[in-house]
């Protein structure tokens, strides 16, 4: 049995959320007979981190300006850990090798997690969205295999503030058009989204304005690209289309996977292509690959 019970009118976070005045049984009176209602600085720490716990992240964080009982009990490691990703010891230990962070309260680490973290020299990036806690990666160019990325008749690295790495791949003109990529990871069980990030022409800024070069842009009209994904147990995704709005970032949907076993660890196989060899194609800059959880790639596609 538990030792502390907590008030009947405070279970519910829907009464937070709604606004500081709260109506509940008349609990006392005061020495001239008036009935005393409960208020939320009568809340215990204890109690009050029970309802931060039913709630997302953001909510917490406002909640926690309430009042001291909500600031002190929003601090609290049961919270956070409960909304760290269940591969988030995975994630310290094996990704990104610092297990230091392990020290840290839950809520910092959360707090750490959610910004963009470099692993593999740099050619990576691990974050959390801090909405949900949902796991999400960037591979960047210097971690993709192009073919004939070596040959500056073909490819360039250009310098860019558009990217979270410090250069994109630029392809002047090519015949064989070909980006491979694999990444093995430890995911949260859920659905997810893997996207091509690319740009149709090269930006730069003139006169403290983007401008965008098109002089390379064609090809990309004749036929499709292909996009294929594949994973370790068995699944797959093939689509295509035509790329197009010059001078714009635009993520390019690859294909989804489910994760079902959070604990096995999944490999991702996936490519873009254009190899018809009837015609040359070039003008477009790839920045990277990335893998949203679906529900969070929603909103960022």
């Amino acid at each position: 049995m538990s030792l502390f019970k907590c008030p009947k009118w405070i279970r519910s976070p829907r009464v937070f959320l709604m606004g500081a005045n709260i109506s509940g049984s008349v609990v006392d009176r005061d020495g001239g007979g008036s009935p005393l209602k409960p208020r939320l600085g009568d809340i215990p720490e204890s109690c009050a981190a029970l309802v931060l716990a039913k709630l997302d992240p953001p909510e917490i964080c406002k909640l926690a300006r309430v009042n001291r009982s909500f600031h002190g009990a929003s601090s609290a490691d049961f919270i956070w850990e409960s909304k760290l990703p269940s591969s988030y010891k995975f994630i310290v230990e094996e990704v990104l090798r610092d297990t230091t962070l392990l020290n840290l309260q839950k809520k910092e680490l959360y707090a750490k997690l959610c910004r963009p973290n470099p692993f593999d020299a740099d050619t990576k990036e691990i974050w959390l969205d801090k909405n949900t806690g949902g796991v999400c990666l960037s591979i960047s160019t210097m971690a993709l295999t192009i073919i004939g990325i070596d040959d500056r008749r073909y490819w360039t690295r250009i310098s860019t503030e558009e990217s979270r790495y410090p250069t994109v791949a630029y392809l002047q003109q090519i015949w064989w058009f070909e980006v491979d990529g694999e990444v093995k990871f430890r995911f949260p069980a859920g659905t997810y989204s893997l996207f091509f990030r690319l740009q149709l022409g090269k930006s730069s800024k003139r006169l403290g304005r983007r401008v965008c070069n098109s002089e390379h842009i064609h090809g990309w009209e004749i036929k499709p690209v292909r996009f294929r994904l594949t994973t370790s147990d068995g699944q797959s995704g093939e689509s295509q289309c035509y790329l197009d709005n010059p001078g714009s970032w635009v993520l390019y949907k690859v294909g989804d996977f489910v994760v079902k076993n959070r604990n096995a660890l999944m490999n991702i196989k996936f490519s873009l292509t254009q190899i018809d060899c009837t015609h040359t194609k070039g003008g477009l800059c790839i920045d990277a690959a990335l893998i949203y959880p679906t529900n969070v790639a929603k909103d960022c596609s």
